[in-house]
């Protein structure tokens, strides 16, 4: 695996499923991403290669989809730690139009942590619960993140006090 590490072994403890299975993939954090593109900067690919985008100039949900979008491309396996972090409502919209491109060919995994009903609407997705009953899978319309969301928008009063 390559891609921005941190201190998460689950880079490490998640190969790619299948026989055959790629041995390509990334494991993404947003905490590490600043490195990360200083990295890949310093680093070209090689002299034959199209420049790096220029992460560093760009907003963080920029630099992030670009990131994606350039580096995102071969068949293996992406594990993305909440990737909305750095995303607004149409930068969500386009990760998982862009998630979409890329399971559609068939040879490629993604696991995705998120807090984002948007992420978490992604069409198909199998969905998996973490909560204190442990882990369970769930239908989209009852996981709890969606519950809240729905109910914070409909009376943002109830929760920031404003009677």
């Amino acid at each position: 695996m390559v891609g921005a590490r941190g201190p998460s072994c689950l880079a490490r403890a998640t190969p790619p499923d299948g026989v055959g299975g790629s041995r390509w993939g990334y494991f993404l954090r947003a905490e590490t991403m600043h490195s990360f593109y200083t990295y890949l900067e310093q680093n070209p690919r090689s002299p034959f290669a199209p420049p790096e985008p220029r992460f560093h100039e760009m907003s963080h949900g920029q630099s992030f989809l670009t990131m994606l979008r350039d580096r995102f491309t071969r068949p293996g396996l992406y594990v993305l730690d909440e990737p909305e972090s750095a995303l607004s409502f149409s930068g969500c919209l386009a990760l998982v139009a862009l998630l979409g491109e890329l399971t559609a060919r068939g040879d490629t995994q993604v696991v995705v942590a998120t807090h984002s009903p948007i992420v978490a609407a992604y069409p198909g997705a199998t969905i998996l619960e973490v909560g204190e009953w442990g882990l369970r899978e769930v239908p989209y319309e009852q996981l709890q993140l969606v519950d809240h969301w729905r109910r914070f928008l409909a009376r943002p009063d109830r929760y920031l006090g404003d009677d």
